[in-house]
């Protein structure tokens, strides 16, 4: 089995629809997929579809957009939680709102020196996607403004720019705890990503673990492979899971569906411990 917990689509960052996301998956040779965009489920039917057509389970999953007290960007995945559940779905529309209305006042910004506007990133998105800064990217690569992603958000988008915007998120506590009442599984994404800027660092890991954790995501390519072997002896001190994954976005990033992947017994480990009659 080849399980892959981490990936997104174009209803979120990634390039790709849920058809296409589960094609390509499907001739990588990927058994298990979650799709877990970012701060939306708005996916899951399509993927599930596309799943059965091509012979590739789907695992219904979200990343939600955190920020601890300190200003420390996080992310947690969510595996199998209810979508109907309402702290669950308030906390994800208020990010996707959020989202929205720093990437336009991002893009004002932006359009002051470069020429770039709300309809060109409008126009790379796509119809129901959750905007946010790779969209900017990809709209100022369809201008010529830079050459990728990568580029983009080493200048023009970088956290130090002067076109740069937090926005609102709920802490990673609020986020796990919201993730257990919905029935589902939270999982740390990508939690030594040092080239993303900070991290938490591990005395934050007890209060998560406290609030319903139940794992951390330590085979990724973000993760530096030394530290990959210490979030595997931090997991086994706190009695957490361990999981991998690719994260991928399709030609956004050079991420490659299974480049990391989930044991089949963490996957089974998961799926026991949801409870909202998902599977």
């Amino acid at each position: 089995m080849t399980i892959d917990l981490h990936t997104h689509s174009a209803f979120s960052d990634g390039t790709q629809w849920p058809e296409e996301l589960l094609e390509e998956a499907a001739g990588a040779g990927v058994t298990t997929l979650a799709l877990t965009d970012h701060d939306t489920f708005a996916g899951w039917g399509r993927a599930m579809a596309a799943g059965e057509r091509v012979g590739v389970r789907v695992i219904r999953g979200v990343e939600v957009s955190c920020r601890s007290a300190e200003g420390i960007s996080v992310h947690m995945l969510g595996y199998l939680p209810d979508p109907e559940n309402a702290a669950l779905a308030g906390i994800l529309g208020g990010s996707r709102a959020a989202r929205d209305t720093r990437a336009r006042r991002m893009v004002e910004l932006i359009g002051e020196d470069y020429p770039l506007t709300w309809a060109d990133v409008e126009a790379v998105a796509g119809e129901g996607a959750t905007i946010g800064r790779p969209h900017i990217a990809d709209a100022l690569i369809a201008r010529g403004l830079v050459a990728s992603r990568e580029q983009a958000f080493a200048g023009i988008l970088a956290g130090g720019s002067p076109y740069f915007l937090p926005h609102p998120a709920p802490e990673p506590c609020e986020a796990i705890r919201a993730i257990r009442a919905a029935g589902g599984v939270p999982v740390f994404a990508h939690p030594r990503a040092r080239l993303r800027g900070r991290v938490l660092p591990d005395s934050a890991l007890g209060p998560m673990v406290d609030a319903g954790l139940a794992g951390l995501e330590a085979d990724h390519r973000d993760n530096p492979p030394h530290e990959r072997e210490q979030l595997r002896r931090i997991a086994e001190d706190l009695g957490l899971l361990v999981t991998g994954s690719s994260d991928f976005h399709g030609r956004g990033k050079p991420n490659v569906l299974g480049e990391n992947t989930t044991a089949p017994e963490v996957l089974e480990a998961i799926l026991a411990q949801a409870t909202s009659g998902l599977t």
